[in-house]
């Protein structure tokens, strides 16, 4: 894992995009196109600011996304399926993709995505990391071992808390407390990993990825550190916590 602390969100998301956006024409070049896996939220917005500027091969981008809540429609402003559709499919139109419903049925969803994602790699994949360190919606206690490439979840209360923290729900009981997630061992086969993780509020999931010796289902993130090429972007507020020795170790 290789860390790059930025001045602020909005550095950190032209830095991102700019390294996936050439990852993805370099896999254009060399296969003829580009599989790519988006994660949503808060902490995403100027990856995608940025992002849909880049000068990348659409047409040949095929694009799949992390998450989504279990019986939320599509039009619903914290539906991610509304998120990627509103600030990337309408923006850059790519040649493929595949967005969660949450009203269909989520056995026959993860059925036809496991079809699709088992035609071939995924080249790029944008993970985020939670306010409590779960990746897609593995919240910890994480299941680093289950093999299918997507289940249904039930949602942590740190987890709800932050959809609400974020303005997508104004309390408990307007979220949704299931979710059709992206399993671990799926996200560990992207053949790149990139990691946005901006603001204050992500201070202590960072540091307890990069500082916790250990790869350990508590902090699901921890996961991301046995990958082969993960690069994690923060900024200042997002990296606070963190010694000089520990951003020395990961730049």
């Amino acid at each position: 894992m290789k860390l790059i602390v930025c001045e602020n969100a909005d550095k950190l998301g032209e830095l991102a995009a700019e390294r996936a956006a050439a990852l993805i024409s370099e896999a254009i070049k060399e296969r003829g196109q580009a599989r790519i896996l988006l994660s949503t939220g808060a902490s995403q917005f100027a990856f995608f600011e940025h992002f849909t500027k880049c000068d990348v091969d659409w047409n040949k981008v095929e694009m799949f996304h992390l998450d989504e809540y279990v019986g939320i429609s599509k039009t619903h402003p914290a539906s991610f399926n509304f998120y990627l559709t509103n600030r990337f499919v309408n923006k850059v139109h790519p040649g493929k993709y595949h967005l969660i419903d949450g009203t269909a049925d989520p056995a026959e969803t993860i059925k036809q995505l496991t079809e699709e994602l088992d035609k071939s790699p995924i080249e790029v994949g944008l993970i985020g990391i939670g306010e409590n360190a779960h990746i897609a919606f593995n919240d910890p206690p994480a299941d680093f071992e289950d093999s299918r490439a997507y289940k249904v979840v039930t949602l942590a209360d740190r987890c709800l808390q932050q959809q609400i923290g974020e303005g997508w729900f104004k309390n408990k009981a307007e979220c949704y407390k299931q979710a059709i997630s992206m399993t671990c061992k799926k996200i560990m086969e992207c053949r790149h990993i990139i990691s946005a993780v901006p603001y204050k509020v992500k201070a202590e999931a960072v540091f307890k990825t990069l500082t916790e010796n250990a790869v350990t289902p508590d902090v699901p993130a921890t996961l991301l550190k046995t990958h082969e090429d993960v690069y994690l972007y923060a900024d200042k507020d997002s990296a606070s916590l963190l010694d000089g020795d520990t951003v020395k170790k990961f730049s």
